[in-house]
């Protein structure tokens, strides 16, 4: 009686760590997946929020950086203006 027991002991242990093997494959795999969601869906709502913010944080360092802004564009006026304009040149055809 004491053996069958015993068994009885043993199969049970036996069933349990295999249960206990299949509800860890579960977890590994779903934690694995909610951790890839999670990861896409937070990559997603900092793009949404960046978007949100980035314009009120231009519109803020505007005054800081009106001056370098001015500068960029006074340059870019004097190499414009000092460009020879020339008008576009019909294109030539080649004879083969």
């Amino acid at each position: 009686m004491l053996e069958l027991g015993l068994l009885v002991l043993v199969a049970a242990g036996v069933l349990w760590l295999c249960g206990a093997l299949v509800v860890g494959v579960f977890k590994l795999t779903f934690g694995l997946l909610g951790a890839i969601f999670g990861g896409l869906f937070g990559f997603l709502a900092l793009g949404v929020v960046a978007l949100l913010v980035l314009p009120i944080v231009v519109l803020a360092l505007l005054p800081l950086l009106l001056p370098a802004l001015c500068v960029a564009a006074l340059v870019w006026l004097i190499v414009h203006a000092s460009r020879a304009h020339q008008p576009p040149q019909p294109p030539v055809a080649t004879v083969r």
